[in-house]
């Protein structure tokens, strides 16, 4: 009984729990290019970032080759803007408000060099 009400109250605060997304730059400082991202849950993209660089191993396509060549620690995961969930919104309409965002920031960065 008791993992079962550990269960629902785990459940209940990962529900209730504040969801921030935003717009990304993973960059090799190596070669100054640079992939511009956007994630719904920018924490779990730096992590699974972070994991990659422990590992060795490459979680994003676009980069394989340099990442081959360089190796993970030759790139740095920079935040450019957080977006916070609110509670009015559906999971649909905040994706979209992130697609918009990266848009912007797209637009603003202009990246010449990128992946």
């Amino acid at each position: 009984m008791k993992n079962e009400v550990t269960r629902r109250e785990l459940k209940a605060r990962y529900l209730e729990r504040e969801v921030v997304g935003g717009v990304f730059l993973i960059e090799n400082t190596v070669t100054g290019k640079a992939l511009l991202d956007s994630s719904v849950d920018i924490q779990g993209s730096k992590n699974r970032f972070e994991f990659a660089q422990s590992t060795g191993s490459c979680v994003v396509p676009k980069l394989q080759s340099d990442w081959n060549e360089h190796g993970g620690s030759s790139f740095v995961f920079k935040v450019l803007e957080l977006l916070t969930k609110n509670d009015s919104q559906t999971k649909e309409e905040f994706k979209a408000d992130i697609v918009v965002l990266e848009e912007m920031w797209s637009e603003k960065l202009d990246l010449e060099n990128s992946y």
